[in-house]
């Protein structure tokens, strides 16, 4: 059977997965005792090294199996979750990222995972060998384990040997409302791939609860070591019905059937369980002893959640990114034309058309609103990944550093979030590197030996706002300075906020060590330039000795916007209303000279002139009435002196292509509604 059909899946869920495993992973190394949280990684594990197996990846397979090996002496109590190990599992898990990226690229060549697997088979012999020792000291309580391993008084009750920790997790679950179910599946002998039809059983099942043993074990299911036959044992709120509609509806399923665990066989055997045998098995304080039963036993949550939830799953699709980006062109040229439309009636006065038209505008709103919210996507996609990277800077650099994320629920055009990714990393890096200082220096200020960084997002107006904020050592002024004046940049002027901004120029870096982090001078230009591709801008306010803020502001999206068209000579250009304060007359005498350049004062600020037709090279014309239109770019004023105001309009932003590419005054161009081609201008470059 080919199995390359499941392959968009298989990499899409494991790459979640994965980031299941970091997130879960570093919860855990800050909260050690957390049973729960070490069952869920187990899982997730164990699901990642199921779906490799069936698909055929078994270099995958073998690294996530040594991985489940130290994960279950986690489990088991012997072994501590040290931050040595946990380090050791995040680059098994980057490994194993690295090989998900290589399959999905197609890449043949094969990851070095030796190292990582001798170094997860010596942390499990450690625990192995001191196990020995113990057991060689204790031999009569392993001979307890076995002679009461499963219950005897029914053998009826169930074909599957249970252990006392089944027997515990079956009784609480059965006291919270479950069902303990055992479920027998014969598949059909013309099955071509049991292992993939044995995973999507499981995965089936494990959509409405939880399966606790299985008969021949997952590992054999996985590398098909088995007949026909799986028996389960099976914690569900489903009826023995509904479980049985559910596996049903899987093809290649000869025989089903699904019986209750006999309650009276587990009682009995739960009697005869000795507390020290519990104790042997189980080696937790008592605190956490109640944390193990229950861990695996699905928290039951209210009816209507459930319900809710239940229905989300099924009434949501998987649509490739090609095709909304299709459904937006298609959005993009229905408003082209609405507008095309609105102008011809407009012209020829068609009145009997009118009311269709505004039919017509209203339904084609709604659909641009519509598919604008589908191409959303929240900056936790994106937010994510930092919690590890922090982990991972703070150990490198042996600092004290705490991430704290808030508003990561704010969304983003996919565009965008595909694109600020990058920018971020270099930001946050540059604040685990430059800004918090070291546990003695922070100790020495009177500060909290723990530095914070914060990843702070919201949504203002039509744009999106990110922030960086570490309470670091501030930017140095001077030193920002001495640098500038070592590269040749010219200071007189500028005050303490500009010179701080002077880290965004290329190639500028303050610090004299190059290291694997930063200092090569690469970087914050690289911010600047990839968040102005964006239309976005970046701006950074600093306190020596207190910490600093990237301030990033975003368009929600890059596709249609609402611009002010206006006129500068004889050609029509438009600017987005985001970058827009207000628009004032122009009058001779308001306009004062500084430092040789135009200024005007507006709302007690001084405001830079800049005459656009001047910038672009366009013959003035003599009007009696201009216009200055007030922008605002970051903590940046200005104010654009243009002709006339031709009202504003919904505009598809369309791209220059190659040939005018370098062209920086300008973001993209539009079409009217009269069909002529009109340039947007860049606001972010010309301020």
């Amino acid at each position: 059977m080919d199995t390359s059909q499941y392959l968009s899946m298989f990499l899409e869920e494991s790459m979640d997965n994965l980031q299941t495993l970091n997130e879960s992973l570093l919860e855990l190394e800050q909260e050690p005792e957390d049973i729960d949280k070490l069952n869920e990684i187990f899982r997730v594990a164990h699901t990642i090294k199921g779906m490799a197996a069936t698909m055929g990846f078994n270099r995958m397979a073998e690294l996530t199996h040594k991985m489940e090996d130290v994960l279950s002496e986690f489990r088991n109590g012997e072994l501590k979750v040290t931050q040595e190990v946990v380090t050791v599992l995040f680059k098994c898990l980057d490994t194993l990222e690295q090989m998900v990226d290589n399959i999905s690229n197609g890449e043949e060549e094969e990851m070095p995972v030796e190292d990582i697997i001798d170094k997860l088979e010596h942390i499990s012999n450690n625990v192995k060998n001191s196990s020995e020792e113990i057991a060689a000291k204790e031999p009569q309580q392993e001979e307890t384990v076995k002679s009461e391993k499963s219950p005897k008084e029914d053998p009826k009750a169930s074909k599957i040997d249970l252990n006392e920790y089944d027997i515990n997790i079956i009784k609480q679950a059965v006291e919270r409302g479950y069902n303990a179910l055992e479920i027998t599946i014969v598949l059909s002998e013309t099955t071509l791939l049991k292992s993939a039809r044995a995973f999507l059983i499981i995965k089936a099942l494990e959509e409405n609860g939880e399966i606790i043993k299985s008969i021949p074990s997952t590992e054999d299911l996985e590398n098909e070591n088995f007949d026909f036959e799986i028996q389960l044992i099976y914690l569900t709120e489903k009826s023995e019905e509904d479980t049985k509609k559910v596996l049903e509806s899987i093809s290649e399923i000869d025989k089903i059937v699904v019986v209750p665990v006999k309650q009276d066989a587990v009682k009995a055997s739960n009697a005869s369980v000795k507390e020290e045998t519990v104790k042997k098995e189980e080696p937790k304080p008592v605190k956490s002893e109640a944390k193990v039963s229950a861990s695996n036993v699905p928290k039951k949550p209210a009816e209507n959640h459930k319900k809710e939830n239940h229905k989300k799953v099924h009434q949501s699709v998987r649509v490739e990114l090609d095709r909304l980006d299709k459904f937006l062109n298609m959005v993009s040229e229905l408003v082209i034309n609405r507008t095309r439309l609105e102008q011809i009636s407009s012209n020829y006065k068609l009145v009997e058309l009118n009311e269709t038209i505004e039919q017509v505008a209203r339904t084609t709103n709604d659909l641009q609103d519509l598919v604008m919210k589908i191409r959303m996507l929240p900056l936790d996609t994106v937010f994510n990944r930092f919690p590890r990277m922090v982990r991972d800077l703070s150990v490198e650099l042996n600092k004290e550093i705490e991430l704290i994320i808030e508003g990561q629920d704010t969304e983003l055009d996919r565009t965008v979030i595909d694109e600020i990714g990058e920018p971020l990393i270099h930001l946050i890096r540059n604040s685990a590197d430059h800004g918090i200082e070291t546990k003695e220096e922070r100790l020495s200020r009177g500060k909290d030996e723990v530095g914070t960084i914060k990843l702070i997002a919201y949504q203002e107006g039509t744009k999106a706002v990110i922030k960086v904020q570490d309470d670091g050592a501030g930017i140095d002024v001077e030193k920002v300075q001495e640098k500038a004046e070592k590269v040749g940049i010219n200071t007189d002027g500028m005050n303490e906020n500009d010179i701080r901004n002077l880290i965004f120029a290329q190639g500028f870096s303050t610090n004299e060590v190059v290291t694997d982090i930063s200092g090569r001078g690469v970087g914050m230009d690289v911010v600047k330039t990839k968040i102005s591709a964006l239309g976005g801008t970046v701006d950074l306010t600093s306190e020596e000795g207190k910490g600093t803020t990237f301030t990033i502001k975003l368009p929600l999206t890059l596709q249609i916007i609402t611009a002010l068209l206006v006129k500068v000579g004889e050609e029509n250009l438009a600017i987005s209303l985001n970058y827009i304060d207000s628009v004032i007359d122009y009058k001779e005498e308001d306009i004062k000279r500084t430092n040789n350049k135009e200024v005007i004062i507006y709302r007690d600020k001084v405001l830079p002139i800049i005459r656009v037709n001047e910038k672009l090279g366009i013959p003035k014309t003599d009007k009696d009435r201009v216009y200055i239109v007030i922008v605002n770019v970051g903590e940046k004023s200005a104010g654009l002196l243009v002709d006339s105001l031709e009202g504003q309009q919904d505009i598809v932003i369309k791209p220059l292509g190659k040939t005018l590419k370098g062209l920086k005054e300008y973001i993209g161009a539009t079409i009217l509604g009269d069909g002529l081609v009109t340039l947007i201008l860049d606001v972010g470059a010309f301020v």
